[in-house]
């Protein structure tokens, strides 16, 4: 049994897209391959998860504020504000 990775970064901080991150089918109301979030675009983690396979954390992150885009993120994919 591995342990697991301990997470970067922790629930309700504020972080910023690090890349521009696209819908990869996890929004069945949006055109694949549309664009959720732009770099630089502020969000507030909401969760933490654990992928299994990987062992790495997984961060529930609330983009935006007009319209707010709940997307899942890697710790690479996102950075502290």
């Amino acid at each position: 049994m591995f342990d697991m990775r301990e997470a970067k970064y922790q629930w309700g901080q504020r972080v910023s897209a690090l890349i521009d991150l696209y819908n990869d089918g996890s929004y069945p109301e949006m055109p694949e391959d549309a664009l959720l979030v732009a770099i630089g675009t502020p969000g507030e983690i909401v969760q933490i998860g654990h992928h299994e396979e990987a062992n790495l954390p997984v961060y529930i992150v609330e983009f935006g504020t007009e319209r707010p885009c709940v997307v899942g993120v890697m710790e690479e994919e996102i950075a502290p504000l």
